[in-house]
């Protein structure tokens, strides 16, 4: 690789361009995701939330339905017992998921599917922005906050894509993305923005591209995870609402967003899922820093701030998947664990980068 390669001022332009471009358009899926949620609340989410309340409710008192059908020319009745919300061993309950963002209604529908839509452009522009970007200067794109925070957003969006294309019910993550990914990209070309250069001879390496890219990745998962961990300590107060009319009740217009969500159970259920596949990536990304600190460096380990927090964010981690793996800590005491690794991964990268000095900190910022 040529150190001295000149930076394509062409190309670092057309970047700078497609992210302000996949920014308008991820505005317009943000607007779009708005509207399902809006358009959806017309429907008849009130009845489908008083359908879920526990045995003894006013509006689920036990009944009998009788059906008849004809069979050899007689009337046959079958008795049907309605569902009930029950509780599981472990604390959870039997709930159904909510009909989804769109609430049902088709005309909630098409806005979702108009905000997808939008999405999947915007992430071709955005990844368009990060390729130019890596083109520009010929090397890995995440070679400073600004690179590494607009890699980040397109992961994420990948991966939401991506779980969506392998027909998952995942849309209700489509409205937190779009606010999150916006979010991010407008603090990186605020604050975080650094012009197109050239690394330092120490990060010239290929595990730039393997240590950096599984930080990312793994980073875009957990995000997915603490949104639907977050969700899910929402929805679990609401269904316990739902079975104790005593407890402080959410607002009608709260009552009308949970109602559409994954229970609680399944939210959980995800949160888990997608932390537990994703931990084994985290932890060979601490182990291929290490590695790469030992070439670059010559030492495996040295507690540079960096490390120190990546090995706090692992521990967090796996603190939950155990805690999550044994009964006594599963639901909300499990779901606060997950946030607080959560919270350790943003520190890593954020309050690290910004406000502590090591060998880790990136230039420009």
């Amino acid at each position: 690789m040529n150190l001295a390669a000149a930076v394509n001022e062409s190309l670092a332009q057309y970047s700078n361009w497609l992210i302000y471009t996949a920014m308008t358009v991820y505005t317009l899926a943000f607007l779009a995701h708005i509207a399902e949620w809006v358009f959806g609340s017309r429907s008849a989410v009130g009845r489908t939330a008083a359908a879920l309340t526990t045995e003894g409710g006013a509006a689920n008192r036990p009944s009998v339905t009788v059906k008849t059908a004809e069979k050899g020319g007689t009337g046959t009745a079958v008795l049907e017992r309605p569902k009930v919300i029950t509780r599981a061993a472990a604390g959870s309950r039997d709930v159904p998921d909510g009909p989804g963002a769109s609430g049902g209604t088709e005309q909630g529908d098409v806005y979702g599917r108009i905000a997808v839509g939008l999405t999947v452009l915007a992430f071709v522009l955005h990844a368009g922005a990060v390729l130019t970007r890596a083109l520009s200067v010929q090397r890995a794109p995440w070679g400073n906050m600004y690179e590494f925070s607009t890699t980040f957003g397109m992961v994420a969006v990948g991966t939401y894509l991506t779980l969506l294309l392998l027909k998952k019910n995942v849309r209700w993550i489509g409205l937190p993305l779009t606010t999150s990914v916006l979010l991010d990209l407008g603090l990186a070309v605020s604050v975080l923005y650094t012009d197109s250069d050239q690394l330092v001879p120490a990060l010239h390496s290929y595990w730039l591209w393997i240590h950096v890219s599984c930080a990312i990745i793994s980073g875009a998962a957990f995000y997915m995870g603490a949104v639907s961990t977050l969700l899910y300590l929402f929805r679990d107060r609401y269904e316990a609402q739902l079975e104790n009319p005593e407890l402080k009740q959410y607002g009608q217009g709260v009552k009308s967003v949970l109602a559409r969500v994954p229970s609680a159970a399944s939210l959980d259920k995800f949160a888990y899922r997608i932390n537990a596949t994703i931990f084994p990536l985290w932890t060979f990304t601490i182990i291929a820093g290490a590695i790469w600190a030992e070439a670059a460096w010559g030492r495996y380990w040295g507690w540079d701030p960096k490390e120190v927090w990546s090995f706090i964010t692992w521990v967090a981690y796996a603190c939950y998947l155990h805690a999550r793996a044994t009964a006594g800590w599963k639901g909300r005491k499990a779901a606060y664990l997950a946030l607080i690794a959560f919270a350790c991964f943003l520190f890593n990268y954020y309050g690290v980068n910004i406000f502590v000095t090591g060998k880790h900190s990136y230039a420009g910022v």
